[in-house]
């Protein structure tokens, strides 16, 4: 039995080059599809291109409108291919319209010093955590277990952070799409400061992938620990800041810049 997530990311190459990709209803948001889930196709989708090298370390994209339900054009272009890294672009194409545009990197891990600067947020089990529902108008969220340790969806807090243990449902083995749809599984900052849902939807969303294969498969399906924060609001936009965290190891780093409107009344 196919995972709606793999359902959810499915895409088809054509003979020019160009992969198709369908929208799923399960993972509909307030406005067209999460954004997660898009970025996941375009990561899945590139990993599937004959040319490609190595690994996902690194994606962009600027969510320039919103994709309508229905079917979806993704062009690629490799811009340069280097020893140990490899630049893409690409668009997302739909009923003859821009609607997405972006860049990528992949490349080959090699064995070098390595440390890890930031630090573990600290948070009691996942089983010592109960689950938290989105409301039903948020589809997309149904198909995650999320177990907020701070900044839950019903708070209000002058601090932005929200910390939660993240785990695709049914369970699935993490990989890198499933790694790049959970970096934008955070909602919008300004609904926890304002404690209310409000006009929101993200622009520009880059998430760095360090994470081995390895360190994938050791982490199985097991919740992953997702912290985000924002850093300054006003004038429409603010930024915000995640990091996804394996068992004890940094596994991607992630920033959005996302735009809202005043809540009504």
């Amino acid at each position: 039995m196919t995972h709606v997530f793999d359902e959810a990311i499915t895409v088809t190459a054509r003979p020019d080059g160009v992969f198709s990709a369908t929208t799923h209803p399960a993972y509909d948001n307030m406005v067209g599809p999460f954004g997660g889930i898009t970025a996941a196709t375009v990561v899945h989708a590139l990993q599937q291109h004959p040319d490609v090298l190595g690994q996902p370390l690194a994606l962009t994209i600027n969510y320039a409108a919103p994709v309508a339900t229905g079917t979806w054009d993704l062009h690629t272009r490799i811009v340069r291919t280097n020893r140990t890294n490899q630049h893409w672009t690409f668009t997302i194409e739909q009923d003859g319209h821009t609607v997405s545009t972006g860049s990528a990197v992949f490349g080959i891990h090699r064995d070098t010093w390595a440390d890890t600067e930031a630090t573990r947020p600290p948070a009691p089990e996942p089983a010592d955590v109960a689950a938290q529902d989105f409301p039903d108008f948020v589809a997309w969220a149904r198909n995650y277990d999320k177990r907020f340790v701070v900044g839950g969806i019903d708070d209000k807090s002058d601090d932005s952070t929200s910390t939660l243990w993240l785990r695709d449902l049914p369970q699935r083995p993490l990989d890198y799409p499933a790694l790049a749809s959970m970096t934008d599984a955070f909602f919008p900052r300004v609904f926890l400061r304002h404690g209310t849902f409000m006009p929101a939807g993200t622009i520009s969303l880059t998430t760095y992938f360090h994470a081995t294969p390895d360190d994938l498969a050791a982490q199985g399906s097991r919740h992953v620990l997702a912290t985000a924060r924002g850093a300054r609001f006003g004038n429409g936009h603010f930024d915000q800041h995640g990091q996804i965290w394996g068992t004890d190891t940094l596994l991607a780093t992630t920033t959005q810049l996302v735009y809202f409107k005043n809540p009504q009344g």
